[in-house]
């Protein structure tokens, strides 16, 4: 019986840096950047002193830029929404910091609480909202950067996400 076990015949890996993989300057998956985004949600000092209000329109600072991303930080006051919209060939991760925001989508209508994420892909057409009585704070991570936000309308979005109401005979 061969008694020789893998460690035994390769080695001990943390020994053998050649073989370790160098860890990731910046995040290259979706998993990392819902990461990135929840590492600078749990740092306050990292925004917390940035967040303004405004009440005639929605509030947004850029935060950090990286190799072909960015991040924002959005202030929503009572009644402040998007639209509808999309955000062209971006995928992103919005993460609700503070307060409670609405995401309105074809599929319905879910309330966001602070720590709540949602992870989009390119096309995706959402509005959101602050339906509270109080202000909300959002993290947005986009990539590769915003360059686009197109707006619908109610219909434009139905046709463009596949018409729910269309019937065939």
């Amino acid at each position: 019986m061969n008694s020789d076990n893998d460690l035994q015949i390769a080695g001990d890996l943390l020994e053998v840096p050649h073989l370790l993989q160098a860890p990731r300057e910046h995040p290259a998956t979706v998993a990392e950047f819902v990461g990135l985004a929840r590492s600078v949600a749990a740092d306050r000092s990292q925004w917390a002193h940035l967040v303004r209000y405004d009440a005639t329109s929605r509030w947004y600072h850029r935060l950090r830029t990286g190799p072909g991303y960015e991040v924002w930080l959005l202030s929503w006051v009572p009644g402040q929404g998007s639209g509808l919209h999309d955000h062209g060939r971006s995928s992103g991760v919005l993460t609700v910091l503070e307060g409670t925001l609405t995401e309105r989508t074809e599929r319905g209508t879910r309330a966001l609480g602070a720590g709540s994420q949602r992870v989009f892909a390119p096309g995706y057409v959402h509005e959101v909202v602050n339906d509270a009585l109080e202000p909300a704070v959002s993290l947005h991570v986009y990539y590769p950067g915003l360059t686009e936000m197109p707006m619908h309308t109610a219909c434009t979005a139905r046709e463009s996400c596949g018409e729910a109401d269309a019937v065939t005979a």
